[in-house]
């Protein structure tokens, strides 16, 4: 047994030498390698291309300036096509074959599981920009997008004080739904709502004939008590959801729908006149009123050579994320990742809505919490704002397994699942990362 434990220490530090091999080799060259991991095909093309096409822009912004450590920064674009075991090849590609110094990706959760074992591996950085359900905290990744404590649980409380009292969790059947709405069943029943209060559906991904699933939630709703449909529905499988609502005539004044995978980017293709009213969950509406969302926009119609493109959330934790990024590179002198790694915590920068988020020792990071409803034009009037920036919270308090867990990547705790009731790396977090 020991010798086997030897072999697979041996084998670690070999595949830590090879990546650090790789990373030298990469140093000498002309330029610095930014991946690009982002499905431009497939059931989450709709949401994730506008993602390479803002990554283009940063990285051609960031040239403008000079570079980076004096060198030009050369994107590497790939196409994971949606497909999740894909993702984690295309990973590879981009480490191992391409030598990126960082990689920008992944929507889905399913897609960012399925790459975190590469990114360990190879001991390489991957910055996350979507709204994802916790339960999670790895040295090699920086969480940009939403903790749950960062949308959906301000989103339950908001719908809560409009007198919201039942409560359908619609979701596309996958990590981060079950998770996310694991969470949130603990939540409301914690806050005294009842079991029969609340309807749990899933859906597949790409998901389109949605007349059955709208007419359970219109009859759900019809028990007298004020409704509302928490929906972490993805994809293309909302354009038919939404359509079907409106064919059916669940409007936001008898059911609202919490969104918190829709945006400015999946409005666009659909007519939102019947949707006015219903709502979205985020930490970025393009309709903030702020200098710096202003330049933000007007650079990228500029980049992208037309001014009906808008912007989104998930763009704007790209924007966060590779502004960081920057700066810990300035901050090391280097892209070695180790080093890169220990300069990202406390590393902050200015975001969108006229404030600075800052990187936690979590790798999660400090960001206000918005609500907004859905106009005819397909922009967001923001109904609710935090009254400052709320960290991302990796382990979640309502779930026991979670609670005592805490993450912290400085030296010398440098673990993501701390109990702080057996003070130890590890346990109960082990069990609750596996089981998402």
């Amino acid at each position: 047994m020991k010798w086997r434990h030897l072999g697979i220490l041996g084998a670690a530090v070999l595949s830590s030498m090879m990546a650090s091999a790789a990373f030298a080799e990469d140093a000498s060259g002309d330029t610095i390698k930014v991946g690009i991991l982002h499905s431009l095909s497939g059931t989450m093309a709709i949401s994730e291309t506008t993602l390479k096409d803002a990554m283009l822009m940063l990285i051609d912004e960031q040239n403008k300036k000079g570079g980076l450590l004096g060198k030009k920064l050369e994107a590497v674009v790939v196409d994971p096509a949606s497909d999740w075991p894909l993702f984690a090849e295309k990973a590879r590609q981009l480490v191992a074959q391409d030598k990126v110094a960082a990689t920008f990706g992944c929507w889905t959760s399913v897609s960012r599981k399925s790459v975190l074992p590469v990114f360990k591996e190879l001991n390489s950085i991957l910055f996350y920009p979507v709204q994802y359900e916790g339960e999670e905290s790895e040295r090699n990744v920086f969480y940009t997008g939403a903790a749950p404590n960062q949308q959906a649980i301000p989103a339950v409380d908001y719908l809560m004080n409009e007198g919201v009292q039942r409560w359908v969790l619609e979701g596309t059947d996958y990590v981060y739904p079950r998770t996310t709405n694991k969470i949130l069943e603990a939540y409301l029943k914690s806050k005294g709502v009842a079991a029969a209060d609340i309807k749990v559906n899933y859906t597949p991904f790409g998901f389109s004939d949605w007349q059955t699933e709208v007419s359970a939630i219109k009859d759900f709703g019809a028990a007298g008590k004020k409704t509302a449909v928490v929906s972490t529905v993805n994809g293309d499988a909302n354009v038919p959801f939404y359509k079907e609502l409106a064919n059916q005539g669940v409007s936001a004044e008898d059911v609202p729908v919490m969104a918190f995978s829709v945006g400015e980017e999946e409005l666009a293709g659909i007519d939102t006149k019947p949707l006015v009213g219903h709502l979205a969950a985020w930490n970025y509406f393009q309709s903030v009123d702020t200098p710096e969302n202003a330049e933000f926009i007007k650079t990228w119609h500029a980049f992208i050579k037309n001014d009906k493109r808008v912007t989104n959330d998930p763009m704007e934790a790209h924007y966060i994320g590779f502004n960081m990024w920057v700066k810990a590179v300035e901050k090391a002198g280097t892209t070695d990742p180790d080093a890169v790694i220990d300069a990202m915590v406390g590393v902050s920068v200015p975001n969108l809505s006229g404030g600075y988020s800052s990187m936690g020792a979590n790798h999660h990071i400090t960001k206000p919490v918005l609500i907004g409803e859905i106009q005819d034009d397909g922009q967001f009037q923001t109904v609710y704002e935090t009254p400052g920036l709320v960290l991302g919270d990796e382990w979640s308090d309502y779930l026991p397994e979670s609670a005592p867990l805490i993450s912290d990547w400085r030296k010398p705790m440098n673990c993501g699942n701390f109990n702080t009731a057996t003070g130890k790396c590890g346990g109960a977090g082990e069990k609750a990362a596996s089981s998402n």
